[in-house]
């Protein structure tokens, strides 16, 4: 049986804070997919990774060549998304440590631990 990846659980700010605290008061729910805090990174992180490939590009056009302004975007950008790749993988070796889980070998292979208890598809 093929099944598809489950979608990154986007919800309200309000909602994303709340499960942060629960994160620290160490009572989150256990998610199938992307956790809220998972979910707001993708749409980050994929965010990022396309501001960045546009400031690119738009310095090699002749309207934007040599602007500083631009390449000093183009920098921030990129060391942002440092700095976003080392907040993901944090994310994921707490997670996995704090739901006994291997996530790295659920994302490459496809399939986790079902669902049991309060766990959220």
């Amino acid at each position: 049986m093929i099944t598809t990846p489950a979608l990154p659980s986007l919800c309200s700010p309000v909602q994303t804070l709340r499960y942060a605290r629960q994160m620290s008061d160490r009572h989150e729910a256990r998610y199938i997919g992307h956790n809220l805090l998972g979910g707001w990174m993708v749409v980050v992180l994929l965010s990022c990774v396309a501001l960045t490939s546009l400031t690119g590009y738009l310095f090699t056009t002749d309207l934007l060549w040599g602007h500083d302004w631009l390449a000093d975007l183009h920098i921030a950008l990129s060391w942002s998304m440092v700095g976003l790749v080392a907040l993901h993988l944090l994310g994921v070796i707490m997670t996995s440590y704090r739901h006994r889980e291997n996530l790295v070998r659920a994302m490459i292979a496809g399939i986790k631990t079902a669902p049991a208890g309060d766990d959220v598809m």
